[in-house]
């Protein structure tokens, strides 16, 4: 009987907690949290934490902020395979008691050997069976005097194992290049074959979306489903996500964890249209979708069968153009709580300012932390440095410290504080000394901003206010000073 896609469905997003929620897992979620939207069913969330060397609640803690940051919110759990070790033992045990398992003595060393002759010969390594034959008596016997042992899975070699991929169609597998696989450990502890079919099984799990890094897997866990009677799930597998060079996606290529992602300033519903994008799509055009536009569209007949590409560059301009979406009110009370994130002071940040502040950035800034780095210098007192191109090009000329102290007395005296008085002054100064207007601009520019490229010149004196910017450009006449100083004291 075919699972169905309505109401019944029951997908689950599995994360191992040994590290953060990446991109590829991210969208691993994503696929299946809208395929259970889209049809009624339930988003089932299991951490498989077996691995107890490498788990860590951190982690956990880590994966369970991404999915809530990206939106993802789950009907069932989290569950815990950790929880559940008394319910793998007793099937464990009926595996091996109706002889679908067997205890294997071999130890390590032995095993290592059958994996270099296998790398020498150029063939895939595969268990030789030899304490398939042990009577359960004699296998037994040695287990109870505490000799370490595996339980492993008898697979009959003569055998296929097939499947109908809902992503790559159909599927075939020799079971001859399976082998005994394990399922226990020497340390009592099951595998990942194990604890996934029974989780699945335990849960009504109906299909599994997973990356195809997991396509070598489905034959296993296929065996086990048949053994322990079950209908098994359908599965998915969706191409990995690779970088624009064609590579398997990696933190050079800009691929970093999720909340990375979001301290850096991107914002939840444009990555969540940006991932959804990596490996499905509506059609040759259309890019940016809602979160209820993808939930009524998404399909399993639209996922792609070639790899994503992972584009940083196309991720920020999508993210700036939800900035750019944002109602300015918005806009500013996003941007203001990534500023307290990240350490800027908060009487920077009281309003009307830094929403005009934040209006000066919103069309040139495409994420929260490009636009707060962009409005750094609004918020500190001084200039720590000079961008060294604009120091040759606006501080190296003779008189400029004069023109500065000029433009200061200018700024000093100018009533109202308004952008069309303080135009007026500047280009009377600029007249009176016979110079281009660009000749006070741009080494005043340098002076308060410490940049050579800034929002016009008018904001960002408004934007400083008067006191602040008198002391830059005290700040500067006294640099300038003291660097030609010096350069006439260099032999």
């Amino acid at each position: 009987m075919t699972p169905p896609l309505d109401a019944r469905l029951r997908v689950r997003f599995a994360p191992s907690p040994t590290g953060a929620l990446h991109v590829g897992g991210a969208r691993t979620a994503l696929f299946n949290w809208l395929l259970a939207r889209r049809h009624g069913g339930k988003f089932i969330l299991r951490v498989e934490d077996t691995d107890r060397e490498r788990s860590t609640p951190d982690s956990v803690r880590v994966i369970l902020d991404g999915l809530r940051w990206l939106g993802l919110d789950w009907d069932e759990g989290p569950y815990f395979q950790s929880e559940r070790a008394a319910l793998y033992a007793s099937l464990l045990d009926d595996l091996l008691a109706r002889g679908k398992a067997y205890r294997c003595f071999c130890p390590e060393a032995r095993l290592e050997t059958l994996r270099e002759t296998a790398r020498r010969r150029s063939v895939p390594y595969v268990y030789d069976g030899r304490c398939r034959g042990l009577s359960q008596a004699e296998a037994a016997r040695r287990a109870e005097a505490g000799e370490p042992h595996v339980l492993r899975f008898k697979v009959e070699g003569e055998a296929v194992t097939s499947f109908d991929d809902l992503v790559g169609g159909p599927r075939r597998f020799e079971n001859a290049l399976l082998g005994d696989f394990v399922l226990r450990r020497t340390d009592g502890w099951p595998v990942y074959h194990l604890t996934v079919v029974v989780d699945d099984h335990e849960m009504g799990i109906t299909h599994v979306l997973r990356g195809d890094d997991h396509l070598s897997n489905t034959p296993r866990q296929l065996l086990i489903f048949d053994a322990m009677g079950w209908v098994p799930p359908l599965y998915g597998h969706i191409p990995l996500i690779q970088g624009p060079d064609r590579t398997r996606l990696s933190k050079r290529h800009g691929a970093t964890s999720l909340l990375e992602f979001a301290r850096e300033g991107f914002l939840p519903e444009a990555m969540f249209n940006y991932l959804a994008l990596l490996g499905w799509s509506l059609d040759a055009e259309t890019e940016i979708l809602s979160r209820e536009e993808l939930i009524a569209a998404f399909s399993l007949e639209r996922l792609n069968r070639s790899a994503a590409i992972f584009d940083p560059t196309k991720l920020e301009w999508m993210n700036g153009l939800y900035m750019r979406r944002l109602p300015l009110d918005e806009l500013a009370r996003r941007a203001r709580a990534h500023c307290l994130q990240t350490g800027v002071p908060e009487a920077e940040l009281e309003e009307p300012r830094f929403m005009s502040l934040v209006a000066l950035e919103a069309e040139r800034s495409r994420t929260l932390g490009q636009m707060r780095r962009n409005l750094a210098y609004f918020f500190t007192e001084t200039v720590d440095a000079y961008e060294p191109k604009g120091v040759e090009k606006h501080f190296a000329a003779d008189g400029v410290g004069r023109t500065l102290q000029q433009v200061r007395w200018v700024l000093a005296e100018t009533e109202p504080w308004t952008a069309d008085r303080l135009e007026a002054g500047l280009r009377g100064l600029a007249e009176a000394e016979g110079v281009a207007f660009g000749g006070i601009v741009h080494p005043l520019r340098l002076a308060l901003t410490g940049r050579t490229a800034s929002p016009g010149i008018f904001d960002v004196i408004l934007g400083l206010g008067r006191q602040r910017c008198l002391k830059r450009i005290d700040g500067a006449v006294g640099w300038i000073e003291a660097r030609r100083a010096a350069l006439k004291s260099t032999p």
